[in-house]
């Protein structure tokens, strides 16, 4: 019997079922805990502590909120994509799920330049010189980003030992940090002699406040996935609040630890942690902890990466079965039950835009446009997350998350100081985030043309 026209090649398998509420902790933990969040913060000084509690209260706590509202009541596989859909249509629910699959494109590279400029502090004082040249973080992090994206091929059954081993690298990294500046803090007196909790207004402050509350996104990534998690209703909302908790503590008592050990000038925005490890060893008289904590390091940015490639390739799944994309997407691989299609569209997008973000700029200031573009692509679905978060969970928390994701958006066009220039560096932000949009306009059209999907959705 022949299959009708339009209809995706139903997959050799389905999703398996293999997280827990432990699996989904440590998931958590990954997508939400940046590590150079940390670095950007303290680099900003004493006054970075008020910008995440504002943050915390008037982003986190609202998007934890609505997040386990909207998962409760919709616990398909797709997450967002599936609450976008209820609330405002399809044509919405894939301008969502298609800006934060492009986001998501974007972020490994940065997240991985910053991480292996801190892990080459493993090499002392050698691989500190190399932290942020171009010809050494450039090829050292389109390595990792491969293997990255080819350990993701065998299933969630082995990435989730991936994001516990992440996770728990990360709170480890955060109680040696603690330590070490405890230790030299009484021995010797806090680095910075002057905590101003007040942030000094200046354009790095309001291009970094975006930075502060892009680092409390994670907690929508889990729902996408929720299709392989025995038991999303109960265990994605106990997920967030013990993974919420646990990481905005974590934000700021190693922002503490990093002002305690460094003056925020010298504390670089990509490699302040292991900057901070090097300075509070070096006080102590034990350099082994600072290779030691480069190495974990290392260890907790691929787990975090691995955490949102496992989360971002669901996307298009779902939205290939809904007919909006090529049906290749809505395939699983016979043997891993992985999708396989969107792995390698996301690996081979994500190449390309780490070469060309470098192209006229330093390391850092090519760092800071993909950081920038990241912030604007996942911010535009929180747009749609807290919509259909005031229609369907709670109007207060949705009203509160929308106004910070607007502002934050509005900042993350403001250029940072080392831009080399201003206007190639907007064509670029601007110009980037206009194309990805139209882009993904233009491909909704096409297969929207093509009549509705006759497979369901998740």
């Amino acid at each position: 019997m022949s299959t009708p026209v339009g209809t995706p090649p139903a997959p050799a398998v389905g999703p398996r079922r293999e997280l827990r509420l432990r699996d989904l902790v440590f998931f958590n933990i990954c997508a939400i805990v940046s590590l150079r969040w940390v670095a950007a913060a303290a680099h900003a000084g004493a006054g970075s502590f008020l910008l995440w509690i504002i943050a915390a209260l008037f982003f986190f706590l609202p998007s934890a909120i609505v997040i386990a509202r909207l998962s409760e009541r919709f616990p398909e596989q797709g997450g967002m994509y599936v609450w976008t859909k209820r609330a405002f249509g399809d044509r919405h629910a894939f301008l969502c799920a298609w800006s934060y699959f492009v986001s998501n494109i974007l972020y490994p590279p940065s997240l991985l330049m910053a991480g292996v400029g801190m892990t080459a502090y493993v090499g002392g004082a050698f691989g500190q010189r190399f932290a942020e040249e171009r010809a050494f973080a450039v090829p050292a992090t389109l390595a990792v980003l491969w293997i990255a994206f080819l350990s993701n091929f065998f299933g969630l059954k082995i990435a989730k030992w991936l994001w516990a081993l992440g996770g728990s690298s990360t709170f480890i990294i955060g109680a040696v940090l603690c330590a070490l500046a405890a230790i030299a803090g009484v021995r010797f007196g806090a680095v910075s002699r002057h905590w101003d909790l007040f942030p000094h207004p200046s354009l790095d402050t309001l291009n970094f406040w975006s930075q502060i509350a892009f680092a409390f996104v994670g907690l929508e990534l889990a729902p996408i996935v929720s299709g392989e998690i025995r038991n999303p209703r109960r265990d994605l909302p106990r997920a967030a609040v013990i993974s919420g908790i646990g990481s905005t503590l974590f934000y700021i008592v190693c922002t503490a630890a990093l002002l305690v050990l460094l003056k925020p000038e010298q504390i670089s925005p990509m490699t302040g942690l292991a900057q901070g490890g090097v300075a509070g060893a070096a006080k102590l008289g034990v350099p082994a902890i600072a290779i030691a904590l480069a190495a974990m390091l290392g260890l907790a940015v691929a787990g975090q990466v691995d955490a949102w490639i496992a989360g971002n390739t669901r996307l298009p799944y779902v939205i290939g079965l809904d007919n909006y994309l090529p049906q290749a997407f809505a395939r699983l691989h016979p043997r891993w039950g992985t999708p396989y299609v969107s792995l390698l569209v996301q690996l081979v997008s994500a190449t390309l835009f780490l070469l060309m973000a470098q192209l006229g700029e330093t390391v850092r200031a090519a760092y800071q446009i993909m950081v920038d573009m990241t912030v604007i692509a996942t911010f535009i679905p929180f747009i749609y997350i807290f919509g259909a978060g005031f229609r369907f969970a709670n109007r207060m928390a949705s009203f509160c998350g929308l106004a910070v994701t607007l502002i934050a958006i509005a900042l993350s066009f403001l250029p940072p100081p080392e831009t080399a220039s201003v206007p190639i560096f907007e064509a670029k932000i601007v110009g980037g985030t206009v194309l990805l949009a139209a882009l993904g306009w233009v491909i909704f059209s096409r297969y929207d043309a093509r009549g509705p999907a006759t497979a369901p959705c998740g």
